[in-house]
């Protein structure tokens, strides 16, 4: 092997690192970067709170294992703490006293992941973690760490559960008259979680005397059960915090679904779940409509969690047609100008979708080749903006039904368009179409109408039950909802679209490309793309772009020029790069510093936000294109100026706000990477 994943440098025993899992990353992150395996702490602690932030990492038995990739990181690393007094990271029976974080490069290969969840693996055995408790030393913990990722060929047969993964391995059992099961696992990063859970599933399966086999779906590969062990499992096992793959391969066979951590917390509860269901005519099974999993979802994070979750899975698959739908649209403007977008030539049709259809390259219109340059790609464009409707409803029933959501949900999506419904409509029938198709899944057919639900009975039985709602009963409300809001835009004027544009500009500086930025984001492009979308909705979508420029701009300002000695090495750094981001309008490009000091930052950008929009508002900007920044300012009907007026205050408001609150006191940042334990627990 390489260089060790572990080094007496990266190990500290009965340490006060800390009051919160924060502060004892940002610890074990210190020691990491210090020890020259990373190349900034903030990028590794940014990446390791992101992985805290999809689910706790925190293990019953006194044990945490925080883990990313990271692009900060240039080589696999381990730091642990025994801490001193315990610290929570969200494990169902307590705080935590051994902390290991694991440090993957962005790129790491196979080699290093197999070594990573190798550890992950042996955190299962109790004899393992009552060793760390007893080490005396840093050389012992390393010899110990090391013996379970690099055992020596001379050592006895190593356990299962120590050994590097290897994916679809059945565990030993007994025979005794109980199924076979067959058991999927997988987490985000498929670094530690994922193995975790296999072991607990397979140790499980042996304390009950049941043959269990399973699929890890990690970073450090793979092998797919084999169609004849799938055919022979009483039940399938499901674990997983993402998709599975390969899902399919399993239509018809009773489930048990969770996500991985239950799989870690409760494997005997689940191996005897899935025993039970494999004799159970009425267990859920796998049809295609993912209803165990779903329901399985919709225990964890609640009704409202859901519907956050899916409006939010619509609107993520949306955003790169309106993008690329946009911004060829402004292209198209650049181009052959502003009447490109009229229909002039054809009713119903635009003079750019006419020029296109109805000229070539051999054939060109009176404009000459840029016109008809432009004629394309505002056609195109405008395809792509089409389907923004129909992209948002399918998606939105996929997030709540799977698969199966896709056809009734884009077909609601078009009706919403085709009821002049526009956004809202999409919003309401996707939502409509997973429910629907959802509860078709959960019909108890007999066995050999199963395979035939999700591909023939779920998308026509959704699909008519929800367009027959959306035409016979929906229409009328959505299209009168849908033109209420078109009037009260384009009725705004003064003091309410100045309110308008502060609140936009709020959302889009509070969490940097989280949720409610992404809501801000989704009302602008909603408006843009309304079918009498004029001056109002422009306004809008100039507020919403300009304000979600300011946090990456104002930091990059505030960091590289205003005041540097008041950031880290690496935000500066962070800063450059900033720059470029803030002017393309990615407003992520302010997460490292946010996450870094987010009681200074996020409010500074807020201030900054909050200002632009409004001020965009009350100046007039206007925008015709969804994306962009700067490298759109051609399609902005000769506003342009009002725009970057707008974009430079937010920009030096929140600057000089984030500058004055950090010359108060030292930022976390700085405190986390250069303090000692006890400064830092202090």
């Amino acid at each position: 092997m390489t260089e060790s994943i572990i080094a007496t440098d990266l190990v500290a025993l009965d340490v006060s690192a800390g009051a919160d899992k924060t502060e004892v990353i940002g610890y074990l992150a210190g020691r990491i970067t210090d020890a020259g395996r990373s190349t900034s702490v903030d990028g590794l602690v940014e990446a390791a709170l992101a992985r805290e932030a999809q689910s706790a990492t925190g293990l019953p038995g006194g044990i945490a294992i925080p883990h990313c990739r990271s692009a900060a990181v240039t080589a696999a690393s381990l730091g642990f703490a025994r801490l001193d007094p315990k610290v929570d990271f969200g494990a169902p029976d307590g705080p935590a006293d051994l902390v290991f974080l694991i440090a993957a490069p962005e790129s790491g290969g196979s080699q290093h992941m197999k070594l990573l969840s190798a550890l992950a693996r042996a955190l299962v055995r109790p004899e393992f973690t009552a060793s760390l408790r007893a080490a005396a030393t840093p050389e012992e913990v390393v010899a110990l760490v090391e013996e379970v990722i690099a055992p020596k060929p001379t050592t006895p047969a190593t356990p299962a559960a120590t050994a590097a993964p290897a994916a679809a391995a059945p565990a030993t059992s007994a025979p005794s008259g109980k199924p076979s099961l067959v058991a999927i696992t997988a987490c985000p990063t498929g670094i530690a979680h994922t193995y975790m859970a296999a072991d607990a599933l397979k140790l499980a399966a042996e304390r009950a005397g049941v043959e269990l086999t399973v699929e890890t779906q990690g970073s450090s590969g793979s092998t797919p059960l084999s169609a004849q062990t799938i055919a022979d499992a009483g039940a399938v096992i499901f674990a997983t915090d993402v998709g599975v793959k390969g899902r399919d391969r399993f239509a018809g066979k009773p489930v048990v679904a969770s996500g991985v951590k239950r799989g870690i917390n409760e494997p005997d509860v689940m191996i005897a779940e899935a025993v039970s269901a494999a004799t159970d005519p009425n267990a859920a099974r796998v049809d295609g409509a993912a209803a165990a999993s779903t329901e399985s979802a919709a225990a964890q994070v609640g009704i409202g969690g859901r519907l956050k979750q899916a409006l939010l899975t619509g609107v993520s698959y949306m955003i790169p047609f309106v993008a690329a739908g946009g911004l060829l649209i402004a292209l198209g403007f650049l181009l052959a100008g502003y009447q490109i977008g009229k229909s002039t030539v054809s009713e119903g049709m635009s003079d750019g979708a006419y020029y296109a259809l109805h000229n070539s390259l051999w054939n060109l219109p009176p404009g000459g080749l840029l016109q008809y340059l432009g004629a394309v790609s505002f056609a195109i464009g405008g395809a792509a903006m089409g389907l923004m409707v129909a992209v948002l409803a399918g998606y939105i029933a996929y997030a709540i039904a799977d698969r199966p959501g896709l056809a009734p949900g884009f077909v609601a999506g078009v009706l919403a368009v085709t009821v002049n419904a526009g956004f809202i409509g999409g919003v309401v029938g996707g939502l409509l179409a997973g429910v629907v198709a959802l509860w078709i899944g959960k019909l108890r057919l007999p066995q050999w109408a199963r395979g035939l639900m999700p591909v023939v009975i779920i998308p026509l039985f959704a699909t008519l039950i929800t367009g027959g709602l959306m035409y016979m009963i929906l229409a009328g409300p959505l299209r009168w909802v849908n033109e209420e809001m078109t009037s009260a835009l384009n009725g705004m004027s003064g003091s309410s679209k100045i309110a308008l544009g502060v609140v936009l500009g709020l959302m889009m500086c509070f969490d940097l490309g989280g949720p409610v930025n992404k809501a801000a984001y989704a009302f602008g492009v909603a408006g843009l793309g309304l079918a009498g979308a004029g001056p109002a909705q422009w306004e809008m979508m100039a507020a919403v772009m300009a304000a979600g420029m300011v946090p990456p701009l104002a930091l990059a300002l505030a960091s590289t020029v205003l005041r540097p000695s008041l950031f880290t090495e690496p935000e500066r750094e962070n800063g450059k790069a900033a720059w470029f981001l803030g002017a393309s309008f990615i407003s992520e490009g302010a997460i490292p510093f946010a996450a870094a000091d987010p009681l200074r930052v996020i409010p500074s950008m807020m201030l900054g936000g909050a200002v632009t929009g409004g001020l965009s508002m009350a100046l007039g900007a206007q925008l015709r294109a969804p994306h962009g920044g700067v490298f759109v300012l051609f399609a902005m009907n000769g506003t342009w100026w009002k725009f970057l007026i707008a974009l430079a205050v937010g920009v030096v408001v929140s600057a000089v706000t984030v500058v004055a609150a950090k010359s108060f006191t030292r930022s976390s940042a700085a405190a986390v990477e250069s303090a000692e334990p006890a400064a830092v627990a202090a």
